[in-house]
């Protein structure tokens, strides 16, 4: 990219200005540190002109098993120093089980065959593999009360994915803290959100809902999210008494499995 660029004669402030994007990131696009989504590839093309040449090379580079809409967030978790998500009515992607992770991936898409379910769950998996790694990111996770009381699956699979809740939370690997129902409403609570931070660039911040997500660098808009971050930190439980609600409530789990 960085010989079309030149060769229209613009700088990166310039170009940034013509597909709404900070110029920061034009230089992570030239370096490949960093990768165009598909709508801002749809807009280098129009403006040097090449077709959907660039589209094209973004749609290959995006093949993965990850959702469409996903595949671009799950390549910066690759590089991030430090991810902080907060969930608001599931237990986040990276601490599921596999149990936990198919019961809801065969809840999203009924109608799914058995491959496709058995593939997604297979590269949910993966994705967890990533703190495995020698210098993994440090990753923060906020899980709202609710997703703890959500029944995905069986009063099981609850039990068994709330007591890999608190071991991840105990092995230091992860931070766990809890929004309790009494910590009131919150910005974070009608989807996903994940704040990224990289050592060579700057933060982004991914938003999903049901079916769709979107990443977002803008510095401005990014300060914000982490500025809401702090105050959900600030709302919810200290780590421990979070895994001490959470083991709680993994006994009561326990207790339905009995009766059933």
């Amino acid at each position: 990219m960085l010989r079309l660029r030149e060769a229209a004669g613009l700088t990166q402030a310039q170009l940034a200005e013509h597909v709404f994007c900070h110029d920061s990131n034009i230089a992570h696009f030239e370096s490949g540190t960093r990768r165009p989504q598909v709508e801002t590839s749809k807009m280098f093309d129009e403006v040097f002109d090449t077709g959907q040449h660039l589209q094209r090379l973004c749609a290959l580079a995006r093949r993965s098993g990850h959702a469409e809409y996903f595949a671009d967030a799950a390549e910066l978790e690759e590089r991030a120093l430090t991810i902080s998500e907060y969930s608001p009515m599931l237990v986040p992607g990276f601490l599921q089980t596999e149990a936990y992770a198919r019961a809801f991936t065969k809840s999203a898409r009924p109608f799914a065959a058995e491959d496709e379910i058995e593939e997604l769950v297979r590269t949910r998996m993966e994705r967890a593999r990533l703190l495995e790694k020698e210098h993994p990111p440090k990753v923060w996770e906020i899980i709202h009360e609710a997703a703890l009381h959500v029944v995905v699956g069986s009063p099981e699979i609850m039990h068994e994915q709330l007591l890999a809740v608190v071991e991840a939370g105990r092995s230091r690997r992860y931070l766990v803290q809890v929004h309790p129902f009494t910590g009131g409403p919150h910005p974070f609570m009608t989807g996903v959100v994940s704040l990224m931070s990289f050592a060579d660039s700057s933060p982004v911040v991914y938003v999903e809902g049901a079916y769709t997500g979107q990443l977002i660098d803008d510095p401005t808009v990014a300060g914000r999210y982490r500025k809401a971050y702090d105050l959900a930190r600030a709302a919810a439980l200290s780590p421990a008494a979070s895994l001490l609600l959470i083991e709680s409530v993994a006994k009561g789990f326990a207790t339905d499995e009995h009766r059933t």
